[in-house]
């Protein structure tokens, strides 16, 4: 009887995990590309270097602040792809979460609200993305519903290529709304809101006006641009935008959070692939805010691995590790200046960087962790044997500002102790500061007297206005 109890036992536990099992994989639901092949290129290898070549044709444009949200075109990449690209190659950190909205475009299908596919992943030739589990979360509110007719047209897949190229691990949540009254914008805004935080971007997938001649469309479109850069919402609903409902709730969210935006690209069919008598308007426009932490702290350890295992490979074998960049975030790879700080028993061991950008982060802060440890003149060596009593810092240098002053007063009122780091500098000679440098001068006359020495100039060189000063910032974190 024992013997018979044991094993039924046994056999309920193999079933209930074999259940477990068929369930979790019965849970698994993959939204097939519906327009790889004709909207864009059906082929994996085709399809990134399409991309790729659409992200590197676009051209640099200032963001003063932190990317929060994007509006990008939707049509064939051969209309609006170097568009779209204009608005994703803005991003500059690794987002883990994406909101992607669009209008319903599905002739025949009505949407009461806003839409959300039971999908757990959506598939493109550059592989699977999966969905966020708050999209289920969201299907608890009456708002949000199922159509799942609603997402067979093209308008979200079609810009998860590029987010492909751009982000390395994240999740999205596909929306697509119907039309929506001011209460139903105003809600899903207070509600989307809610999951917005600084890993979180939202995108919003719109074309502009459409088949009008190509001087109405360029009105139109001014028009309709000039109202969203202004934050005008009220404007904003006269524009004709296939995904108006999608860019007002971006807008009412925009307000919450007191963001700006600002338009990168414009341009029509008739200026892309098609003829000028019937165009359809394409935009780029980021929405973005504060700027915050540069680095997020996946990115920070990264960063301080890379600098440790250098040491350890330089230091016993004379070279430095070789690096896959196809793991690295647009972050890590963008050209800035830094420093690596080496410090032991919390005294400086070594220090040495580039105060303008000169090449890719992640290998700036390899290189001057050699160089801390090897060529700072002020020590001796590091050995191998010293690493594990050595916290390595890192210090991500903003691009040195010229700071205009008429007196040396003048120029003390002007410097921010602890927030900007300070180049002297006097013919071919000259000095830097780091901003924690304040912490053992933080009187401005020691410390700028201080720069002057190091520099090999005169004490009072600050004082002298023939003297070039320039300040910078720097975000700094180091090893635990």
């Amino acid at each position: 009887m024992i013997v018979f109890v044991f094993f039924l036992i046994i056999f309920l536990f193999v079933l209930i995990q074999k259940t477990s099992y068929q369930e979790e994989i019965e849970e698994k639901i993959v939204r097939e590309p519906l327009v790889a092949g004709t909207w864009y290129p059906g082929n994996k290898l085709t399809l990134t270097k399409t991309v790729d070549d659409y992200l590197a044709n676009a051209r640099e444009v200032e963001i003063d602040g932190s990317i929060k949200a994007l509006i990008v075109p939707h049509a064939g990449y051969i209309y609006s792809g170097q568009v779209a690209a204009q608005g994703f190659n803005r991003l500059e950190k690794d987002y883990k979460r994406v909101i992607l909205i669009g209008t319903n475009h599905v002739s025949g299908v009505n949407v009461q609200g806003i839409s959300v596919p039971k999908f757990t992943h959506y598939k493109t030739p550059l592989g699977e993305v999966k969905v966020s589990s708050i999209a289920k979360e969201l299907l608890k509110n009456s708002l949000f519903v199922n159509v799942p007719e609603a997402h067979t047209a093209h308008i979200l897949e079609i810009e998860l290529p590029f987010l492909q190229r751009k982000l390395t691990d994240f999740e999205i949540i596909p929306l697509v709304t119907g039309g929506l009254s001011l209460d139903q914008i105003q809600q899903a805004a207070d509600i989307l809101s809610e999951y917005v935080d600084d890993d979180t971007l939202i995108v919003i997938s719109s074309d502009l006006s459409h088949y009008h001649t190509y001087d109405e469309a360029v009105s139109l479109d001014t028009t309709c641009i000039n109202s969203i850069e202004a934050l005008d919402f009220w404007e904003a609903t006269n524009c004709e935008a296939c995904s108006l409902y999608a860019i007002l709730i971006l807008m009412d969210i925009a307000k919450q959070k007191n963001w700006q935006a600002k338009i990168i690209d414009y341009k029509n069919s008739g200026d892309t692939a098609g003829d000028k008598s019937r165009v359809v308007g394409y935009s780029a426009i980021v929405f973005y805010g504060e700027e915050k932490e540069p680095l997020t702290k996946h990115e920070q350890e990264i960063l301080l691995t890379l600098a440790r295992d250098t040491l350890e490979k330089y230091l016993t074998e004379g070279k430095k590790p070789k690096v896959d960049e196809t793991q690295l975030t647009p972050a890590l790879k963008k050209v800035q200046g830094c420093f690596t700080t080496l410090n032991k028993y919390h005294q400086l061991r070594g220090c040495i960087g580039h105060i303008l950008p000169q090449e890719e982060l992640y290998k700036c802060v390899m290189d001057n962790a050699v160089n801390a440890a090897v060529n700072d003149r002020r020590f001796h060596p590091v050995t191998y044997d010293e690493l594990e009593d050595i916290v390595i810092e890192i210090s991500v240098l903003s691009v040195p500002e010229r700071l205009g002053f008429s007196s040396g007063e003048d120029l003390k009122n002007k410097l921010r102790p602890m927030v900007d780091g300070v180049v002297l500098k006097q013919g071919w000679r000259q000095s830097t500061y780091l901003p924690q440098v304040w912490e053992q001068l933080p009187e401005k006359e020691q410390f700028l007297s201080s720069l002057c020495r190091k520099g090999g100039m005169a004490l009072d060189c600050w004082q002298d206005t023939s003297t070039e000063v320039s300040t910078y910032q720097a975000f700094v974190f180091e090893e635990e």
